[in-house]
């Protein structure tokens, strides 16, 4: 899909972050755009910047956990524009601390976000693309995943989890699409940390799935080592956006922003292969170990 001008452009967590430098880039290149997110006023910003700047945009309030929201989401996309040829499943949130720790709560919010978003977008939007595509149409399908898709780094174990299946359910994607016999493309965006909002997504945690207790000092320190390396991260949310569009135009499957880290990848493998114990996640950047949460 070289040419985005005129294309049709479907934006989870569109508000912020990546998801807000996806829909900027997608008006750039005059793309028509249906931006989702959860938070109305985040959303609505952007849909007036772009929509101010004459670019075809229309804006909706998802919560991407919620299956029929995304059924929603979609009805109005294809009403709107037609068919659909650039979906970006990219809504995210974070959670950490020990495994132990971790609520029933906990990991609804995160997996329901983080997991099942994409799987509803694939669900609702999927079938509707694979038509257009016989016909001729061409699509792509980006999923935001993440480095901890690749990797286990203590105190990240939600998220951790989150991202490796959706690492998983891209490449199950990409194989079950050509058993299909369909030309729709996809990619695993696997980003470090980028200086976002995501670590401060509990803003946009539903009430339902408030923790009653407080959070315990483990919590506490993934927090502040989460808002600390995104704060400190220097590949820009920008400098992603045009990395991924590069993938869709050149068909390509996975986005390593942060290449350097690679080496720590092959290094779990290796481990893996050779029945060793799991490599160290910090072995390239010691720095950056975690100290052990009392309790």
């Amino acid at each position: 899909m070289k040419d985005l001008n005129g294309k049709v452009a479907v934006i989870t967590g569109a508000g912020s972050g990546l998801g807000r430098e996806f829909a900027r880039l997608g008006a750039r290149e005059g793309m028509k755009l249906v931006l989702a997110d959860v938070q109305r006023e985040a959303l609505d910003a952007i849909v007036a910047e772009l929509g101010g700047a004459g670019a075809g945009v229309i804006g909706e309030v998802v919560d991407v956990a919620d299956s029929g929201q995304v059924a929603q989401l979609a009805e109005r996309a294809f009403q709107a524009f037609g068919p659909v040829h650039l979906l970006m499943n990219n809504a995210g949130v974070g959670g950490g601390g020990y495994l132990w720790e971790n609520t029933d709560k906990d990991w609804d919010w995160v997996l329901g976000v983080n997991l099942m978003g994409v799987v509803h977008g694939i669900q609702h939007f999927v079938p509707r693309m694979l038509e257009a595509n016989r016909h001729g149409t061409p699509g792509h399908i980006v999923n935001t995943a993440s480095m901890a898709g690749w990797l286990a780094a203590p105190l990240m174990g939600v998220y951790n989890v989150s991202k490796h299946a959706v690492v998983a359910l891209s490449e199950t994607l990409f194989h079950d699409l050509r058993l299909a016999q369909s030309t729709i493309g996809v990619t695993a965006l696997c980003p470090a940390f980028v200086p976002t909002g995501i670590a401060d997504s509990h803003r946009n945690r539903p009430q339902t799935l408030a923790n009653p207790a407080p959070p315990t000092t483990s919590q506490r320190m993934a927090q502040a080592a989460s808002e600390k390396a995104v704060s400190a991260g220097r590949v820009t949310a920008g400098q992603v956006a045009q990395l991924t569009f590069e993938a869709v135009r050149e068909n390509r499957f996975y986005v390593f922003t942060h290449p350097q880290i690679l080496p720590t990848v092959q290094a779990r493998f290796e481990a893996a292969l050779h029945g060793d114990a799991p490599a160290d996640p910090f072995a390239g950047k010691p720095s950056a170990r975690p100290a052990s949460p009392a309790g």
